[in-house]
Formats: C-alpha cells, structure tokens, sequence
C-alpha cells in the first residue's frame, strides 16, 4: 500500500543494515523519545529489512487507538516472553481463544466485591512494609527492593494465597529470575544484529534456568491448593472452579498465575518506586498527602471505603505515571488498510506508541510537562481531558484488567506510609531510569524516618 506521505527515519541508514545507528539497547525507550525531538511525531527505523514504526504524538496516538482499526500486537518483546507466560492475558495473540475465555474467567476477580475481600490483607502487608521501614532506623533503603516486597506479598496473597515471605527474606530468587526474564527480553527483542548471538553466549543458559525456576515455583504454588482442596476468593480459585462454562486448560492457568505474578508485581513496583522519588523531592507535596491520609484515616485502621477518598494522593500516582510510566509504551497493528494522519498503513502492520512522549508532549500538557504537578490531575484540570493523553494502564479491549487492584495497593500504600514516616532522598542523587520491558528507577535510596 503506497504511502501518502513518506514516514521519516534516522539519518545514516546503511544499505542491508539500514538504521542501527543511534539505539542504545540498554534504554530504547528513552533513546526513542529523544529521536521524536529531533524526527517529529512519528518515524520509522529500517533493521534488515524489517520497519519499526514509532508514533510519539497524542494526535496521532488517538488515531492508533481505535478499536475499530486497530488492536493489540505482541511485538518483540513481548513474543520473547511467550516461551515463559505463554498465551497468558498479557501475551495472547488477539486470534487465540483463550484470551478471552481468560478475561470471562478471570474479570469477577475484580468487582467491587472482590476488591473488599482483598482489602484486609492488603492492608497487612502494608504494616509489614512499614514495620520493615523501620527496622532501618533511618538508613536509606533500596526503595525498588522495598516496595517489590510489598507488591510481590499483595497478588502473591490476594491472587493465589502464596506468601514469599519478602520482608523476612528480600533476595527471593524468584524476585531476582523475573527481573533477568524481563531484561533478557527486552534486550533480545531488539533487532540489532549480534545483539542475539551476544544474548545467547551469555545470558540464554541463565534465562533458561530462571525460566524452569519461575515455572516450578508456580506449580508449587498450583499444586499445594489442588492438593489441599482449599477455597477462596482469589485468582486462582476463579481458574480452578469457574463459575460459568469457560474452563481453562492446566497450562494456560500457569500461564495466568504467571502473568499476574510479573505484571502485578513488576508495574506497581515501578510506579510506587517513582512515586516515592517525586514525593521525596517534593516535601510540600507529600505533606499534603500526608495530611489528606491523616484526616481520611484518622485514628482507626484504613477501611476499603477509606482508598477511594484519598483525591490528592492518586493525584500523585497519576502524575508519577505520567512522567515515568511502567510501561513505556505499547504495540498496535493495524486491522484493515488504513491512515494515520497523513501516513498509510497497510493491514498488518503495527506501530509503537511511546507514552514516554504522548504524555509528556508540551502541546498538550504544557511547557512545564517534564515537570512534577500532582495538580494536573485535579478534578477542575482533568475534567474534559482528551483520553489518549493518559494511558498508563493501555487501551480499549486489552488494557489492563487489574487496574483498579493496583490503584488501591499503591494509594494504600502511599497514604500509610507518609503517615508514618518523613521520606528523603540521598543528598546528590539523580534520577537514572533503567529498562527492562519496563522503567524503574536506578539505584534509588531513600530514608523513611519515624515520625
């Protein structure tokens, strides 16, 4: 399909080659959003023969994200993950069935009713968190380590009834095999030449045996409640009895226990470890979330009502998504034939769209969009806000499906802690953001002091 008008690329693109100049595999991400300042809204790299289109502005982002041309496409990276979760939620093919025979299975999981339920032990580790906080005594803490505790403990529990015991034993080498999974990943979608034959000298035998961990530690975690017969209202309990017809096949259920162990762990962490940093370097806003924690909790300990009325401190969360999102982005394929702008895409044909740069893009969001603002998300400025400038948790049919559960364990978390302790940031540090297939701060520390 000819285009209307001819997508920009990089300069130096070599014959055969064509333009594997400029990416940094160690942040492609954040290398991509510097080319958009350079190239403009969308442009596309050529790597042997293969076209790698990128779309970094919420006016054409928007178009992207119709559902009636186009949908979810499991790009590189993700495909790497395909041999560990399989066709879990997270990395089904659109065509495979058992996506959605998950998504009817599983969406019970996250009614208001089952949220209450998981409310309690929430609640639990999040003392936990604390206790261990203080423990410290004030000595900075390795917040990535800190919080990936607390989330790994609230969908290990809340999901399948499995404690990893973190606060008493952080190193936890399933901790340590997911996060190598993600990285070998991300490097290894990354279609650079050498970079895969590099991949699989040093780092192929290391990602196989972390895989066989990963796998052997959730059918322990299967097995022990098939063997127990125990009941509950949880993820896993949803998979085994069903509620309706739908089934789901032993495998694909590892699967799902496996997607819901890296995307439930791995992206709050990111955004809590953000959320920290901002609030770190921003003491006036975190005394207003702790004053909003103090007056909506009180005394008493927090109620499941209580989360929602904690306005400003998702403000926060959502400006610490804005900037920094867990998921820097996202994969669409084009349905039929058609247009963005003023460039044609064929059926089949897929774009990467950056929320790094759409929700960062200055026309929409100001001047000042690098910047950290909880008040962007008030009522009065959010109110009216187009949709595709905010997209932390993806889009139409396949965004996330645990987004209300994430919301409550980071608001939870945010608001308990900051009433607790006074947070600071080592003095000098500068905020460095690491890839895997998704940002997190680099060797972030940070002091939580009793108050």
């Amino acid at each position: 399909m000819p285009s209307t008008t001819t997508i920009p690329h990089p300069p130096r693109r070599v014959p055969i080659l064509g333009d594997v100049f400029g990416i940094d595999p160690e942040t492609p991400n954040q290398t991509t959003l510097v080319r958009f300042e350079e190239l403009g809204p969308i442009y596309r790299r050529s790597i042997l023969g293969t076209d790698l289109t990128f779309v970094g502005s919420p006016d054409l982002a928007a178009e992207i994200f119709d559902e009636s041309t186009w949908e979810k496409f499991v790009g590189r990276p993700l495909e790497q993950l395909r041999p560990l979760i399989g066709d879990g939620l997270f990395t089904a093919y659109s065509w495979e069935s058992n996506w959605s025979k998950a998504h009817e299975v599983l969406m019970p999981a996250f009614t208001k009713e089952s949220m209450v339920s998981y409310h309690d032990t929430m609640v639990a580790v999040t003392d936990e968190l604390c206790a261990h906080l203080s423990s410290q005594e004030g000595a900075p803490v390795p917040v990535v380590d800190a919080m990936g505790g607390l989330t790994l403990e609230v969908i290990g529990r809340c999901g399948f009834g499995y404690s990893f015991d973190s606060f008493h034993h952080s190193d936890h080498p399933f901790v340590a095999a997911l996060t190598r999974s993600l990285t070998y990943a991300q490097k290894s979608g990354i279609p650079i030449p050498f970079i895969g034959k590099l991949l699989r000298r040093t780092e192929e035998k290391q990602n196989t045996a972390d895989r066989a961990l990963l796998v052997e530690t959730v059918d322990g975690v299967i097995a022990e409640r098939q063997r127990t017969g125990e009941r509950r209202n949880d993820l896993l309990d949803r998979m085994l009895h069903p509620e309706g017809d739908v089934t789901l096949d032993p495998e694909n259920i590892r699967n799902q226990v496996l997607t819901f162990l890296i995307a439930g762990h791995e992206t709050s962490v990111n955004s809590l470890s953000f959320a920290f940093h901002f609030l770190a370097q921003h003491p006036d806003v975190a005394e207003k979330v702790r004053a909003e924690a103090s007056q909506v909790f009180g005394e008493s300990v927090p109620k499941y009502e209580d989360v929602a009325r904690l306005r400003y401190t998702r403000q926060v969360i959502s400006e610490a998504m804005r900037i920094w999102p867990a998921a820097p982005g996202f994969f669409r394929a084009a349905k039929r034939d058609t247009t963005v702008g003023e460039y044609a895409f064929a059926e089949g044909e897929w774009a990467f769209v950056l929320l790094l740069a759409v929700q960062r893009d200055k026309k929409a969001w100001g001047e000042d969009a690098d910047q950290f603002n909880p008040d962007r998300f008030s009522p009065e400025n959010a109110r009216g806000r187009a949709p595709e400038l905010f997209k932390p948790f993806g889009t139409g049919i396949r965004s996330c499906i645990g987004r209300q559960f994430a919301l409550h364990e980071m608001a939870l978390a945010i608001a308990t802690v900051l009433t607790q302790f006074s947070v600071t940031a080592e003095p000098g540090y500068e905020l460095e953001v690491e890839e895997t297939l998704t940002l997190r701060p680099k060797n972030l520390k940070l002091s939580f002091t009793p108050r």
